[in-house]
This record gives structure tokens, C-alpha cells and sequence, in this order.
């Protein structure tokens, strides 16, 4: 196999991703990564994720820019760097000169020059700074406004339904509490800063941005318009004596790393109890619209499936046509629809009675209908009601939702007396870097706790969970086709690669052993399901997918067959290795980690022995073509340590 082949079977595009560079900048150390300041650490506590700069179109689309000119001078305790960024789709042409520094007295410096080289039209240029969800939830914070006053706040734990957060507005600076007495600030120029909550959208973070959304958008900006922003990051004097041990406060503001993390192995302990039920699984119907072949039944049959999500748009005359081939690949699978039926935005009654009539026709087995309706961001009491009352003989369970992140379903909460509670996620509302989408597993778990808040006591279904956003929610215009590339902009080509097999796992980890009811992931097939059809991807170098084999991840799903309860495992660094362990009714448990990073990491896990079984490698070619025959290979017994290569995905049997 050729070096671009193999690369594409891991990464899903033929080219390797080149690796972050490591800076240090007095107390300071972190990552300069395609432009951007990453990680930034005091110690192997993260104080900020990213400092960046972005152009969001019209439809708040992130345009994504072409770094040239770039020059990076690093020293011991410093660096300088600078960059043009070129930002170019249809009708937009901007460019901004980047100057990022750091010094020996840890003062972090990101400067943004930029100019429009055409007229159009955006919601948003300028700077963002992102602070880590798992740091920052719960800490104290204190903003300095525009006016010259200081407020007092807390970074919220549950999720924050208003945006931006209440009292996060007008800043020109904000700080928060590290460890006692010792705080970070951000100062920012050239325009007017707010933070929102970002995990509405399973970013792991909450970001600070220019631009006051209260403000109209979009904006036109004419050729020739600049736009100046910088923001600065410094340590300030402890305001009072830390509480340490063996270590004195200058230790503590500046550390000594002797053993970076990178260097250390990641612990994964394994529980004695068998935790709490597995949620019920399904995959979405495939958007190609074709039948399933007889190959593909063969490959869904053995993954422990538990329904199979359906959308019925009454509005459109045409929703019968999609409901038929839904019903008979149910049929195929034996298994009950979960439908998604979307109400015209007016008239509802008499499509409802139709949609009655048809399942009963279809002679349909269903398990569950979400009552949506278009025009909503969530479900009206209206739109529940009529669903309730014409579809409620056919299925014992009717949710309401939202068919869109959570941020929609905050904006218009739903009837708490719907039977459950259901919204999706995706992990690129944001960003589309890989090492941003394995931060979103975490957010993910943050918002089924904050949903639990908000609805006590109600079922929670995520569905559906995909890689790449199904729509756009808050589009203000038509979209015009990018020109990226062939894709449609639903279409990852990580879907196909080892990549999207350990995200899977992480997102397993972070909401499996959470309590919710349902998880729907992905379609059954084509390039948004788990295994590609015959013929494949008419666009082989975009997206690199083999004819009639399976992804990556549909081995994690496979994985599950024959377990009946999940529980959460403790990892030393989950930001390296996602993991959780099945346990059987009969008692075989069954541990499932991965690699959520591009360099091989060693584990160490505390289990017992195991036989151990490696996704990843030289056999991952056979694992996508045969897959069935993959997992009768021999099994190696696995000492308690071994290390996994970029993204590798292990299966333990532990005994």
C-alpha cells in the first residue's frame, strides 16, 4: 500500500497532518497549530484552548484561510511569529496579517491586521479566545466592561441557555482563578468582546469573541474596510499566599517540567460494578435514498441495533415516497421505526391523518415518534398535541425536541410533558480541525447533565449524533455551494478512517454510561453511514472509500453485540484516551479505548489480563473488506501495558 493510501485509511485524506509545535513563554507553555495558539498550560493545568482569528460568512459558515509568508521564532523562553491569512469562498476575499509573541514574563500577545478585498457580506472577522469547559465551569471569573467597571461572576456549570452569558458582555478584559490567589486575564482592543457558552454546540469550551451578537448581522463590508484586534494574556500577582505543598508560590507561577504529559502513560482503571443499562442504539436511513442490497444487510445485521430513525416532512407532497423505502429497510433489519415526523408549519391536521393512515397501511412496527414542526426551533405543546392525538395508538412513546443542537432547543424549550426529550449533536458547528472535534466528547456528556436540569426526570434520546452538521439552523440566506471542494457540506471524509472510529468511541464513552434512553448515530450506509455501497464515492481523492466495505467505526458498534450494561472507566489523561467497559449478563466485560490523538500513547490499564484485539495497523486494511473474519482472528494475550498508535481502537476481553 502507498504512503497516501495508508495515511487516508487513518486520517481520511491522503495527507498527514503535521504536527503542533511546542512554544514556552515564561511560565507559559503551548502549541502553535496552523495559526493558531493551542493549549496554552501553566504546569499540566490548561488556562486557555485557543487563541485564533476567524471569518464567518453570512450563514455564520466559517471560511477557512490559506497561511503563507509565515515565519515562527521560537527561543527558550519566548517566540515571534507572523502570518498572512488568505480567506476566499465565492464572493468573499479577505486577507489579515497575523503578529503573535510571547515573553519571558509570560505575556502572550495575538495581534490581527486585516482588509476586505472585495464587498460582501459576514456576521463576524475578528479574534476569538476559547476557555477550556473542564477548567473553567464553576470558576470565578471577573470581566472588566467597556465603561472602566469590574463585575464579579462565575463561569457557569449547567449549560447557560442565554447567549452570551448573562453579565458576560461589554468586555475589554477577562479574568479567571487558576488555583487560589493565582488568575489569568485577557485584555482585548479594537472591539467590543462577549463570552457565550459554547457547549450548546458540544464545543468543550466557552468563547470570547468580538462583535456583540445583539448587534444586527449580517453586515456588509466594502473593499477596502479594515478590521484591527489584538488580545493580550499575562499571569497576575497572587493576590493571596497559595496553598501548596512542597512547592513555594514562584514554583507555582513558574513551573518546572521535568516529564511533559506527552511523555508520561495514560492510567485507565477499570470498575468492579457493571453500571447502568446500554442505551438503545439505532442508525438514521441513509440520505441516498437507495434500498438496501443484500450486502448491506448482511453488514447491519450483527450490529446490536435497537431501531431505525426515520423523517417524515409532511409539508413536502412527496413524504410517502421516503416513508416506503424507511418502512422496508425496517422491514429488512427487523427492526421499528423512530420517526421523525416534521408538521407543515400550518394546517396540520389533516397530514397527521394521512401520515396515520400510511403507517397503518404500512402495517409499520414503530417505537417512538419525535413531533417536530416546521417554522419551530423545538416543539410547541400545539405540535405535540396533534401528534399525541392522531399517532399515539402507534407508538408508545412521543418526545418532543429540536431537530438542531441544543442551542435551539434553549432558545424554545419544549412541553416537559412530552414522554422524552430528544435533540442532536454534531462536533463542526465551529471548528473542523480534528483535534477540536476530540474535545467535543466531553461536551457531549456536559449537555445530557444540563438537560437533566432542565427536564427532571424525563427520558433523553441524542438523535442524530453525525460528524458533519445535517443543516445549517441559523443560515440568514440561500447557501451558496462552497468552493471547497466536491463534498457536500454534510460529508466528512474522517467518516470513512480510523479517525471517526476512535471519535465514535469517545462519544460512546462520554453518553453511553450518562443514563439516556435512546442514541441514534450516523445512516446505515453511503458516505454519512457505516459502510460504503457498491459502487462507492464518485470522488475517490475527497473522499477515500473502498466499494462494499465497512468504516472504522462500524466495529465499535459491532463491538457492543451480546453486552447489556455500559460503565464509565477513570482516565489519567481523557484527553488522550477515551474509554468504557461492557459487561454481559453473564458477566464477560469487555473494555473499549482509543486514541483521540496523531502520536502513539502508552497504557497502562489496572484489569486483570485480557485478550486483546487492535483496530488500527497493518490489519486495517482486511478489517474494512472482511470484517466478520477480522474478529475470528486469533486473539494475542495483552499484558496491562501497550501503546496505541495515532487513533488506534483496542477491544479487551478482560478476565
Amino acid at each position: 500500500m502507498n504512503p497516501a493510501a495508508a495515511t487516508s485509511l487513518i486520517h481520511g485524506t491522503a495527507h498527514h497532518p503535521a504536527p503542533p509545535r511546542s512554544l514556552r513563554a515564561g511560565p507559559f507553555t503551548l502549541d502553535y497549530d496552523a495559526g493558531d495558539l493551542r493549549g496554552v498550560r501553566l504546569g499540566d493545568r490548561e488556562v486557555l484552548r485557543r487563541i485564533y482569528g476567524a471569518v464567518r460568512d453570512r450563514n455564520w459558515g466559517t471560511v477557512p484561510g490559506q497561511i503563507t509568508e509565515e515565519q515562527v521564532e521560537p527561543s527558550e523562553t519566548g517566540f515571534r511569529i507572523r502570518y498572512r491569512s488568505v480567506h476566499c469562498d465565492g464572493d468573499i476575499h479577505f486577507e489579515w496579517h497575523a503578529e503573535l509573541s510571547g515573553g519571558p514574563d509570560g505575556t502572550l500577545r495575538f495581534t490581527f491586521d486585516g482588509e476586505a478585498k472585495s464587498t460582501f457580506w459576514r456576521n463576524r472577522i475578528g479574534l476569538c479566545v476559547l476557555h477550556p469547559m473542564e477548567e473553567c465551569a464553576g470558576v470565578q471569573a471577573r470581566a472588566h466592561l467597556i465603561d472602566g467597571s469590574v463585575r464579579e461572576l462565575v463561569f457557569p456549570t449547567v449549560i447557560a441557555a442565554e447567549q452570551p452569558i448573562h453579565g458576560f458582555e461589554t468586555l475589554s478584559g477577562l479574568a479567571h482563578e487558576v488555583e487560589p490567589g493565582l488568575w489569568v486575564e485577557v485584555r482585548f482592543l479594537g472591539e467590543v468582546f462577549e463570552t457565550e457558552d459554547q457547549r450548546n454546540w458540544i464545543d468543550a469550551s466557552f468563547k470570547t469573541y468580538g462583535t456583540p451578537h445583539r448587534l444586527p448581522f449580517p453586515v456588509k463590508v466594502h473593499r477596502g474596510e479594515r478590521i484591527h484586534q489584538s488580545v493580550e494574556v499575562r499571569v497576575l500577582p497572587r493576590t493571596k499566599p497559595a496553598k501548596l505543598t512542597g512547592r513555594s508560590a514562584e514554583q507555582s507561577l513558574a513551573p518546572e517540567i521535568t516529564q511533559s504529559s506527552a511523555d508520561r502513560p495514560v492510567c485507565v482503571s477499570v470498575p468492579t460494578h457493571t453500571g447502568v443499562p446500554l442505551p438503545r442504539l439505532g442508525l438514521a436511513t441513509a440520505s441516498h435514498g437507495q434500498p438496501l442490497t443484500n450486502a448491506d444487510l448482511i453488514r447491519l445485521r450483527p450490529l446490536p441495533l435497537q431501531h431505525l430513525r426515520a423523517e417524515v416532512s409532511l409539508g413536502n407532497p412527496d413524504w410517502r415516497i421516503p416513508l416506503l423505502a424507511a418502512a422496508e429497510s425496517a422491514r429488512a433489519l427487523s427492526l421499528p421505526l423512530e420517526l421523525a415526523v416534521h408538521l407543515p408549519a400550518d394546517g396540520v391536521a389533516k397530514p397527521v391523518a394521512e401520515l396515520r393512515g400510511e403507517l397503518a397501511r404500512l402495517e409499520a412496527k414503530i417505537t417512538s415518534i419525535l413531533a417536530l414542526q416546521d417554522g419551530q426551533k423545538s416543539t410547541t405543546p400545539v405540535a405535540l398535541g396533534m401528534v399525541r392525538q392522531h399517532l399515539s395508538e402507534l407508538a408508545a412513546h412521543i418526545g418532543a425536541g429540536t431537530n438542531a443542537d441544543l442551542y435551539q432547543l434553549n432558545l424554545q424549550r419544549p412541553p416537559d410533558t412530552a414522554d422524552f426529550i430528544a435533540w442532536s449533536m454534531n462536533p463542526q458547528v465551529h471548528a473542523s480541525d480534528t483535534r477540536s472535534l476530540m474535545e467535543t466528547p466531553a461536551a457531549a456528556a456536559a449537555q445530557v447533565a444540563s438537560v437533566r436540569t432542565y427536564f427532571p426526570g424525563v427520558p433523553l434520546a441524542v438523535s442524530p449524533i453525525t460528524l458533519k452538521p445535517r443543516f445549517n439552523p441559523v443560515a440568514t440566506a440561500a447557501a451558496a455551494r462552497s468552493g471547497a471542494g466536491p463534498l457536500p457540506p454534510e460529508v466528512d471524509p474522517r467518516q470513512t478512517a480510523l479517525v471517526g472510529a476512535a471519535w465514535t468511541v469517545a462519544m460512546l464513552a462520554a453518553l453511553a454510561p450518562s443514563g439516556v434512553d435512546s442514541l441514534t448515530f450516523f445512516e446505515t450506509s453511503g458516505w454519512r453511514g457505516v459502510l460504503e455501497t457498491t459502487p462507492s464515492s464518485p470522488w475517490p481523492d475527497a473522499f477515500p472509500s473502498i466499494p462494499g466495505s465497512v468504516y472504522p467505526l462500524w466495529h465499535v458498534f459491532a463491538a457492543l453485540y451480546g453486552f447489556d450494561s455500559v460503565a464509565a472507566v477513570t482516565v489519567s489523561d481523557p484527553r488522550k484516551i477515551a474509554a468504557f467497559v461492557l459487561t454481559s449478563v453473564s458477566g464477560e466485560k469487555r473494555l473499549i479505548m482509543a486514541n483521540l490523538t496523531t502520536l502513539e500513547v502508552e497504557v497502562r490499564f489496572v484489569a486483570g489480563s485480557g485478550a486483546a484485539r487492535q483496530l488500527g495497523g497493518a490489519d486495517l486494511m482486511a478489517a474494512r473488506q472482511i470484517p466478520a473474519a477480522w474478529w475470528t482472528l486469533p486473539l494475542p494475550r495483552r499484558t496491562s501495558t501497550w501503546r496505541l498508535s495515532a487513533f488506534d481502537v483496542a477491544f479487551i476481553d478482560l478476565h
